[in-house]
């Protein structure tokens, strides 16, 4: 196939990088790796804030269109709390979803176990209605732990929260159960990582899964190590809707380093999505990323051209 004839999925915003430290209100290092949803009519970024000391906290930035006209708080939403056993060094990467059946917003964010030997990163799980006010509902899963995020719905009446624990020296992703939240289990493997290829050394969640008449679209980041350090790029996978087996997966990365902004930054060719959101009237995904560590950028996508490429992609 000729290159020039390739039509990409994601197509970049032409205003990107969307949100940089120069944009903020108050100092700080970095900005990245935002969560989003829709909220009172405004597109809600849960941005992940890195501080001159290198710790990070929670930010909420907001916008009409979701493009431009951010309007970003002065001060921290979400910091790490020490009486819940978060370490000092903060909370990263969050994913938000809406649970209709309790009525409330659940963010999973990174988290450190303070008191625990290397402080390892674990999966915090935060209940909001109101993004103003925040209650913990604890980590559950043992550390260490990353890239986590609810389903928006509750699959054959239990939750299911897909995440990547560090299991025997594998980074895959994985999907753990529960009834309440609370205690978890039923863990399996749900998409692992491919020897040798762009994905061959981690893999990890993007943005929280989205409900397709096809499927469960999953948007996931893959990490190969090269002579020249890591990369980070974007894949697809869809997911059987009640068995959450893996039906389509994209044998191609779809959207990966290019741009400056992406390419050179506090950590070289990321980009790493977290937070999606969707125009049910159009069917346009803008998929929120950090890019290179350092700054917040978007990506625009059809979700019927993607659900259809991935249905001619095969399982593995």
């Amino acid at each position: 196939m000729n290159n020039k004839n390739f039509k990409e999925l994601f197509k970049r915003y032409e205003g990107n990088p969307i949100l940089t430290l120069e944009n903020w209100p108050y100092k700080v290092g970095a900005v990245f790796n935002p969560g989003a949803i829709k909220f009172n009519d405004e597109i809600l970024l849960l941005v992940r804030v890195e501080d001159r000391q290198g710790y990070s906290h929670l930010t909420i930035a907001k916008s009409k269109d979701g493009k431009t006209n951010w309007q970003i708080n002065s001060v921290p939403a979400l910091i790490a709390e020490q009486e819940f056993g978060e370490a000092i060094f903060g909370l990263e990467d969050p994913r938000i979803v809406w649970l209709e059946d309790r009525k409330e917003y659940i963010i999973t964010c990174i988290s450190f176990f303070d008191g625990v030997a290397c402080e390892p990163p674990g999966i915090s799980l935060i209940a909001t209605k109101d993004f103003l006010n925040f209650k913990r509902l604890g980590r559950k899963l043992i550390p260490p732990n990353k890239d986590a995020s609810l389903f928006p719905k509750t699959i054959k009446g239990y939750y299911a929260l897909i995440n990547r624990p560090i299991v025997e020296g594998r980074a895959d992703i994985w999907v753990s159960f529960s009834k309440d939240l609370d205690f978890w289990g039923k863990d399996r493997v749900l998409i692992p990582t491919r020897h040798r290829a762009w994905d061959s050394d981690r893999v990890g969640l993007g943005p929280p899964p989205i409900e397709t008449p096809d499927g469960w679209l999953v948007i996931y980041h893959g990490v190969r190590n090269t002579a020249s350090g890591t990369i980070y790029r974007m894949g697809l996978a869809l997911l059987d809707l009640e068995t959450l087996g893996v039906i389509h997966r994209s044998k191609d990365w779809i959207f990966g380093p290019k741009e400056s902004y992406e390419r050179v930054g506090n950590t070289d060719d990321v980009v790493f999505p977290c937070g999606v959101v969707i125009d049910k009237k159009t069917n346009e995904l803008l998929v929120y990323y950090g890019a290179a560590d350092s700054v917040v950028a978007l990506a625009i996508a059809n979700l019927n051209d993607i659900v259809s490429y991935l249905k001619k992609c095969t399982r593995c």
